[in-house]
């Protein structure tokens, strides 16, 4: 009977182990997955800034996709989606619209497992990237998914800012708080003394003003696309090219909306036989005309059926082009000069929630305020001393 007891209890030791090992060295195996780097490196990306002195220049990302052994996968199909940094109220970024929104959608042939574009990141924050990888031959490797994480860094110029207008409301509260706790006695009649009375005066003024501006910036700035977009007389490519025996068409939202994806959509045939071309390079760009600047550009192939098709999102609420430039593959049979087409897109800004300005409000009153509760206990301190002496 003992020996069966202690063959059993070596039994289970031995299957707890096995189950043991198991987890470990399962979890040890390394599988396929996805490679990200950027250009500049991740510690220097800075997040739009249209009023930069410098033209700036869109991030480079690059995914790799890799098998468990890091070898790079070919002939795969990459499905990329980029969601933008989740709401925050009171610590808002200067496009508060855009937050927690998706900002790029698109779907990628990759003949060797990698896909690069070019995006302009418009707010800090944790940027998450969502990849797809799947076969576009039929069981060569399993599909899989992966998430990745870009954190932007705020410009340190904004702080910088920050510092000197925070010291500026400090100041003037601080000055307030000293006049009003100065004053000891009212004259006859008077509800509070003539210079806190003019003091209350001038920051009730200077509130007013500061809301009216916040409102007044943000009304112009929900305008500031249309009014670009009716001055501009550059002429672009049309939006449908027959030549040398290819036939482009680019379709796709011609208005779109700050927050919103637009869709966006290439065509390639053969004008003989309309069948879809799959071995031409396309070139795509999105730039944002009031300031010529290229906030997305992507160089890959159509799919099987000639198509290139993407979801956007143009954050800056301006006018927008959209550029694609088809080119001959290296080596391939098919070789034409190269062949343009764009479109424009009316992008309509969206104003900031009243909630966010009034947040913006109330940190202003707040610094002021803390300026003359500090002026007012230096001069409540003082007084006894000024007794006394």
């Amino acid at each position: 009977m003992k020996k069966y007891r202690i063959f059993g209890v070596i039994s289970t030791v031995c299957i707890v182990l096995s189950v043991l090992y198991s987890f470990v060295g399962s979890s040890q195996i390394p599988t396929s997955r996805v490679l990200l780097s950027t250009n500049p490196p991740l510690e220097r990306i800075l997040p739009f800034e249209a009023e930069a002195e410098k033209p700036q220049s869109p991030v480079t990302l690059t995914l790799q996709a890799v098998d468990a052994a890091g070898k790079s996968l070919t002939n795969a199909k990459i499905n990329l989606q980029i969601l933008t940094p989740p709401r925050n109220p009171w610590l808002t970024t200067d496009f508060p619209i855009v937050e927690g929104t998706k900002l790029l959608q698109m779907n990628a042939n990759a003949p060797d497992g990698k896909l690069e574009i070019q995006q302009m990141l418009p707010i800090r924050g944790n940027y998450q990237l969502l990849v797809k990888v799947s076969p576009l031959v039929a069981n060569t490797f399993t599909a899989y998914e992966q998430t990745l994480n870009l954190n932007v860094h705020e410009n340190p110029i904004k702080y910088k800012y920050f510092v000197v207008i925070a010291a500026i409301l400090l100041s003037l509260g601080l000055l307030g708080g000293w006049v009003i706790g100065g004053q000891e006695e009212l004259q006859q009649g008077e509800i509070a003394p003539q210079s806190v009375r003019l003091l209350l005066s001038a920051l009730t003024v200077v509130a007013i003003v500061t809301l009216l501006v916040i409102n007044i910036s943000a009304e112009v700035a929900e305008a500031h696309g249309s009014e670009h977009h009716s001055t501009s007389t550059e002429t672009i490519a049309p939006s449908s090219q027959k030549s040398q025996g290819l036939e482009i068409n680019l379709g796709g939202d011609k208005n779109a909306t700050v927050g919103k994806l637009a869709n966006l959509a290439l065509q390639v045939k053969d004008t003989a036989t309309g069948q879809p071309i799959t071995d031409v390079a396309l070139q795509v760009k999105a730039i944002a005309t009031e300031h010529n600047l290229t906030v997305f550009d992507y160089k890959g192939i159509p799919d099987e059926q000639g198509k290139l098709t993407w979801l956007e999102q143009f954050f800056d609420g301006s006018p927008h082009k959209i550029e694609v430039e088809a080119t001959p593959l290296p080596g391939s049979s098919r070789q034409f000069t190269p062949v343009k087409v764009a479109q424009e897109v009316e992008v309509e800004a969206i104003a900031p929630p009243i909630y966010i300005r009034l947040i913006g409000l109330f940190y202003f009153t707040a610094f002021v305020g803390i300026g003359m509760a500090i002026g007012l206990l230096i001069q409540h301190r003082r007084k006894p001393q000024a007794r006394t002496n």
